[in-house]
């Protein structure tokens, strides 16, 4: 009992904390934090957050995104996904698909990939790497004509 409100105690005051990766900084795997993370240089690997991940114009991650909110101005190649609000800002470059509940795109900013607006998505979970799987955008189904 005592136990878990230890790490519940933990886990809150981890969600106050802020991290900065600075540009020029290169991490190699992945993050994941109960806090909020900017990030300015590269990251190759996923990053995971339960409150915000902020991605600044010189920042790169190749790898998935996984937060409760983000701001993007850098470029990612992988999927995003946020549970809450992602801000596309106009320098941002998205990769891959975007799976969200409310999306701003900002103009200039660009994505390729599918994306699923809406969503209810399930609490993130730390030391879970469960990222939701790519999906594959439809294709445009054409109308059948009728020939007489």
């Amino acid at each position: 009992m005592f136990k878990n409100k230890e790490e519940n105690l933990a886990a809150q005051e981890a969600t106050n904390s802020s991290n900065i990766i600075g540009k020029g900084t290169i991490v190699e795997g992945n993050i994941e934090t109960f806090g909020n993370i900017r990030i300015e240089g590269r990251v190759n690997g996923s990053v995971k957050s339960k409150s915000k991940i902020a991605l600044g114009q010189s920042s790169f991650v190749e790898g998935n995104i996984l937060a409760q909110n983000a701001e993007i101005s850098g470029e990612v190649k992988g999927v995003v996904e946020v549970s809450d609000q992602l801000i596309l800002r106009p320098s941002a470059v998205i990769k891959g698909d975007i799976v969200t509940n409310k999306l701003i795109v900002e103009s200039g900013a660009t994505f390729n990939g599918g994306c699923k607006m809406g969503i209810s998505q399930k609490d993130i979970k730390i030391g879970d790497n469960g990222h939701t799987k790519p999906f594959e955008a439809k294709k445009p189904t054409t109308p059948e004509t009728k020939t007489n």
